[in-house]
């Protein structure tokens, strides 16, 4: 039997699996098990926790999506995971070795935690896109969408400032967009309405794993995307289905992400490497 503990951050849910006392990972098959609403134990993602090499870092993150693919960085599932270690240890923040690179947690007001989800990546080729484009605005138009931002925060982004979020057919356009081929490793899809110069109402289609209720990677690019096209202060209120998130892109370039996070239950898994 697998310890697991189930968090989420605003409804954005994971499957947490601590590996450091040398468990195996589960592969893509075990992962899209276990994440199955149905018959698994439901989540957006996994995280695995493991041991770490890099220099300064507490733990190392890996993140995989409901679809057995793996992302680069989840904002809300680094918050969860540095919620939980930060009250085993007592310390008062968390380093973590990701793919999108070192990320740094700590305690915030009221409960709520902040990652440093590092500088956005904004040349064509760190998104990546398939062919030189301005990433202010992409020659990407399907349906009520069209002109999107591209931001890369761990994993690409497209973002579209739409008169009403709510209009759109999410679940209808998002699969499209994010096999669009000028993204060559998919893309996460972000439908946005600026409600004034602090807030921005936001709906996401999540690469690998469908609507999600709060995306933290993809509250960074909106604001970032808000930012570079001028509509937003630096510092914003992310209204998604799930509740809020703020997002600051700093002077200094680095994102900052804050919010509330929970956990749900803990459990054990079957032995998923036995077969």
């Amino acid at each position: 039997m697998i310890p697991f503990t189930k968090m989420h951050g605003l409804g954005n849910d994971f499957v947490v699996l601590d590996l450091r006392g040398g468990a195996i990972a589960p592969d893509a098959d075990a992962a899209r098990a276990i994440a199955d609403r149905r018959r698994g134990v439901g989540c957006d993602q996994l995280i695995l926790i493991e041991p770490t090499d890099m220099n300064g870092a507490d733990v190392r993150l890996r993140f995989l999506n409901s679809d057995g693919s793996e992302s680069g960085a989840c904002g809300n599932g680094t918050r969860c995971v540095a919620s939980m270690l930060i009250a085993e240890s007592g310390a008062d923040r968390l380093v973590m070795e990701t793919l999108a690179g070192r990320l740094e947690a700590t305690p915030a007001a009221g409960g709520e935690f902040t990652v440093d989800m590092g500088p956005p990546r904004l040349e064509w080729r760190d998104i990546p896109l398939a062919e030189e484009s301005d990433t202010l605005h992409l020659d990407i138009a399907l349906g009520p969408l069209a002109d999107p931002v591209a931001v890369n925060m761990g994993n690409p982004h497209g973002v579209f400032f739409v008169e009403d979020a709510e209009d759109i057919e999410l679940a209808a356009f998002g699969p499209q967009i994010e096999h669009h081929p000028l993204f060559p490793e998919r893309t996460n899809v972000e439908v946005a309405t600026v409600i004034d110069r602090g807030r921005i109402r936001l709906r996401v289609w999540e690469r690998g794993a469908g609507i999600t209720l709060a995306c933290g990677s993809g509250a960074c690019a909106t604001a970032v995307a808000a930012v570079r096209r001028g509509l937003t202060d630096r510092k914003v209120e992310l209204i998604m289905d799930g509740g809020s998130l703020t997002a600051e892109w700093r002077e200094d370039g680095h994102v900052l992400l804050t919010g509330a996070v929970a956990t749900s239950f803990t459990g054990f898994l079957e032995d998923y490497t036995a077969a």
